[in-house]
């Protein structure tokens, strides 16, 4: 079936993406796997090639480009070139940090921050999981009193992607008591005494992806870093949750893609019993199955994509693609690697690093059971 999503703008975008990712990213993949962090320089190449911040104006250096399918291609491309872990620490930079540095920002913040977001100098995080709030953002604790033209930051922050490398750390803080007016954002710039950052943290798969704690104490921040109004936090970060969703539910589906061709492809010319693996039934009915999930999952995800460019997407609908596509992730790449046999345990293998890698995207971003909750809330609201 024809996909049909796509114009000749994206296409030709695609063929640049998959040019970056060949040549740039994945003859290093597996040496940035073993470092655990991903050279700024990368950062810095995918600026001057125009892969960084699509919707920022023309004006701060960028494309001036909304349209989340630019977003799309770039993720599918770097699952496409066994580059997941750099296509998140890229994603989190393109499609989590633009809204609000776009969104929220003075034209001073603009003109300070936005040219190097573009150019990869100024490499971006968003910190809101704190040691004791995950999914519970209005739990968060990291406090900001409030000092006059200044706020002092004191507080911890973990699993926080670009942790490492990251320039602006756009941070959720407390600046009063109240549960959610209480909430309000600030950027922590590099470089700011009392900000420090603990552990490139081990992780499961994703490895060449940093992710860092991070601890303030003390950390005197401008009223001139403030994002949006005070108190206004909790509303900035929901207002942008279904772009997030979007984010994981593309990659979801673009790794599970992925997994399909290289079973299909590994099962044509393994053979056991004197014959193919793919001759049997049971590998036949498996990847019919998951060839069916993941054609069913594209035509729901790009529907939501086209949702997310007329601003039309609600939160419960960005939740259902999340929710749905995580999962169906999850299921695939299983019934995948089972085909592998022992060579699926093995990381040489991209197949197993999929796997380890796919664990946490029914976590991160919302976990399923918060993906449920958001979409009975939407079903039951009077």
């Amino acid at each position: 079936m024809e996909r049909g999503h796509y114009g000749d703008d994206h296409r030709a975008f695609a063929e640049l993406a998959r040019g970056f990712v060949r040549k740039e990213v994945a003859p290093h993949y597996l040496d940035y796997e073993a470092a655990g962090i991903v050279p700024r320089s990368v950062f810095e190449r995918a600026g001057e090639l125009g892969l960084l911040g699509f919707a920022v104006p023309h004006s701060y250096g960028g494309l001036g480009v909304g349209d989340f399918r630019f977003n799309q291609i770039l993720i599918e491309e770097f699952m496409a070139g066994d580059s997941a872990g750099v296509g998140l620490n890229f994603a989190l930079h393109n499609d989590i940090c633009t809204p609000y540095l776009v969104g929220l920002t003075t034209e001073e913040q603009r003109r300070r921050w936005l040219p190097g977001f573009v150019a990869g100098t100024l490499i971006g995080a968003i910190a809101m999981t704190e040691p004791g709030a995950g999914s519970d953002v209005a739990g968060i604790r990291t406090a900001a009193v409030d000092m006059g033209d200044h706020f002092v930051v004191n507080g911890s922050k973990t699993f926080i992607t670009n942790g490492i490398n990251a320039d602006l750390v756009l941070t959720a803080v407390r600046t009063s008591p109240e549960r959610h007016r209480g909430i309000s954002l600030l950027v922590l710039e590099r470089g700011m005494p009392g900000f420090e950052r603990g552990r490139n943290l081990e992780k499961l798969g994703l490895k060449s992806q940093d992710t860092a704690e991070l601890i303030f104490t003390d950390v005197v921040v401008p009223k001139a870093n403030l994002l949006g109004e005070a108190g206004r936090g909790f509303e900035y970060l929901m207002g942008n949750l279904p772009q997030e969703c979007m984010q994981i539910a593309v990659a979801c589906l673009a790794r599970a893609r992925v997994a399909l061709a290289t079973t299909l492809e590994y099962v044509t010319g393994r053979e056991a019993f004197g014959q193919p693996i793919a001759a049997f039934q049971n590998t036949k009915f498996t990847l019919a199955d998951v060839a069916t999930e993941i054609a069913v999952t594209e035509a729901f995800v790009d529907k939501c994509v086209l949702e997310l460019n007329a601003a039309r997407l609600t939160p419960a609908d960005a939740a259902k693609a999340k929710l749905w596509s995580s999962e169906m992730e999850f299921r695939c790449l299983d019934r995948c690697q089972q085909l592998f046999g022992g060579y699926g345990y093995m990381r040489e293998y991209p197949i197993a690093r999929a796997a380890a890698d796919a664990r946490i995207t029914r976590v991160y971003g919302g976990t399923s059971e918060i993906m449920r909750e958001i979409i009975a809330r939407a079903m039951t609201r009077p």
